[in-house]
């Protein structure tokens, strides 16, 4: 018997990422949880109306996603929510910007995409973007066989209900042959 349990969004844990704008000249970034695939080269993050770092996503119409190490994680370096002007100045950006030239990247992610805004959204209390990636950048030691591989330690993942940040572990099984075995 399932219990009801009201409106509860079940899909975390979810990846946690840096997300990087030019707000007024200046470099800002933001924690966020709610990062979502839209498609092979699109992706969606939605953002609280009153972030700083927004205005920045929709005046530049630029973004980027910046996956972080454990450790910088651990060592305390995620901003918290509620950015205001100014917010991860001291986070080390990438000396050269990419090719759109205001989204921001930060060093000390492995992985890092750079976005361009196709759609911005308007929620009651927080604002979606949709964007296609544009170019990624990742560290040699998250590539095997020029192929990311996200393994434990490498990208942490938030989970909502009971907070708490999550660390990736070893792959189980391979994408669409899982389920091959299965007979209907």
């Amino acid at each position: 018997m399932k219990k009801k349990l009201g409106v509860v969004n079940c899909l975390y844990p979810m990846p946690t990422v840096l997300v990087g704008a030019t707000v007024n000249g200046k470099p800002n970034f933001i924690t966020i949880a709610h990062v979502g695939i839209v498609t092979i080269n699109a992706i969606s993050i939605s953002s609280h109306k009153d972030h700083y770092t927004n205005a920045g996503i929709k005046a530049n119409g630029t973004f980027s996603i910046n996956i972080p190490a454990e450790e910088l994680v651990k060592g305390n370096r995620l901003l918290r929510p509620g950015e205001r002007p100014g917010q991860g100045q001291g986070i080390p950006v990438r000396n050269v910007l990419g090719v759109l030239k205001t989204a921001p990247m930060i060093a000390g992610c492995p992985i890092c995409m750079e976005v361009k805004l196709l759609h911005a959204l308007d929620f009651k209390t927080h604002e979606l973007f949709v964007g296609e990636i544009v170019e990624t950048y990742a560290d040699e030691s998250v590539l095997t066989s020029g192929v990311v591989e996200l393994q434990q330690g490498q990208a942490d993942a938030v989970r909502h209900a009971q907070p708490a940040v999550l660390a990736l572990g070893a792959p189980f099984a391979k994408c669409w042959e899982i389920g091959k075995s299965l007979k209907v």
